[in-house]
């Protein structure tokens, strides 16, 4: 794995319980690449994800969300 990583972060459409983004958080380690998956209760929206761009890419990134059945949209910093 290289040493770049590269935040960034998700704002997840549907309203979902801690339970459903502890899900994710999941979804998104068991990929290779991904370093960090964050988020907090009070602002269940959003997720802030640190990847590999070597090993990974944000189409990547998307592509778990929806095959958890979210929508979501990356937000720009």
């Amino acid at each position: 794995m290289s040493m770049t990583m590269l935040d960034v972060t998700l704002h997840i459409d549907e309203d979902t319980t801690h339970n459903e983004r502890e899900n994710l958080r999941d979804a998104f380690f068991n990929m290779k690449g991904v370093m960090t998956a964050d988020y907090r209760d009070e602002r269940p929206h959003l997720m802030i994800i640190g990847f590999d761009p070597e090993n990974i890419t944000t189409s990547d990134l998307m592509a778990t969300v929806q095959k958890q059945g979210y929508h979501a949209e990356l937000v720009a910093m």
